[in-house]
């Protein structure tokens, strides 16, 4: 099946692991084939809103076990990244706390006086007051970052403004584009593979979705499984330039790779 050994695993959330909130078939077992084998894995999701502490909690009511230091959020992604940039910097945010709460712990100011960085995240309830005060500061120097390009996020009542088309209204206002951290941006994967002490060459990642998931495994140089219990058919796959190493039907069908 595969040319590689594979030792270490990053694999997508939602689609590939859970669908609204319930255990897809073979994510559970494939969860416990990983500690059985003592492999080193991280789940990986665009999601900024929740902490992973959060997470493993609506995990858990799903039925999968997985520890806090198992998940990597955009929200930890940017931390990582801005602590690494500039340490001990200062930010306004628009987001929840998965994403206050990140930059909290690498020693970063919230202010909307002279931030460093304007940083944009996901939130359900996006404000005009602080969408306007993030063009203001950008037009006065801040930087801009956002944490993922997700255009539209789901609710119970269908789709809803997320990150990007958030970023594009202040980009229009501003003509500043952001830097964005989350998938597609392999610059996730590899603090996610630091995270873990795991190197490209044997790691795979495992996903849903071609534009994200797949060209972000494979920009950072790994092997990549795409399932098929999310948003991408068989079909779809023809669109894209590009392939995943591998098809599968679900997670069940990785459980003995592993």
């Amino acid at each position: 099946m595969t040319a590689r050994e594979i030792r270490c695993w990053l694999t997508d959330m939602d689609g590939v692991l859970v669908h609204e909130g319930h255990a897809l078939p073979g994510a559970a077992e494939f969860l416990e084939r990983l500690r059985e084998r003592e492999r080193p894995f991280l789940v990986l999701t665009n999601n900024s809103i929740f902490t992973a502490r959060d997470l493993r909690a609506r995990l858990a009511a799903s039925g999968l076990d997985i520890p806090e230091s198992a998940i990597w959020t955009s929200a930890l992604a940017t931390a990582k990244f801005l602590g690494d940039q500039m340490p001990n910097g200062k930010a306004y945010v628009i987001g929840e706390a998965g994403l206050t709460t990140a930059l909290h712990e690498v020693g970063y100011v919230l202010t909307d006086t002279e931030p460093d960085f304007v940083v944009l995240g996901e939130t359900r309830t996006y404000s005009f007051e602080a969408i306007t005060r993030a063009i203001r500061l950008i037009d006065a120097g801040a930087r801009f970052i956002a944490t993922n390009p997700d255009p539209t996020g789901p609710s119970a009542e269908g789709p809803m403004p997320a990150c990007g088309a958030v970023a594009a209204l202040i980009t229009r206002a501003t003509g500043r584009e952001p830097y964005i951290v989350g998938k597609p941006n392999p610059m996730m994967f590899r603090s996610a593979l630091n995270a873990i002490d795991a190197h490209s060459e044997t790691t795979a990642m495992v996903g849903d979705r071609m534009d994200t998931d797949v060209v972000a495994g494979m920009e950072a140089g790994l092997e990549t499984f795409l399932v098929l219990t999310g948003s991408t058919s068989r079909q779809d796959i023809l669109r894209y330039p590009f392939r995943p190493t591998h098809v599968m039907d679900s997670i069940a069908d990785l459980i003995d790779l592993v």
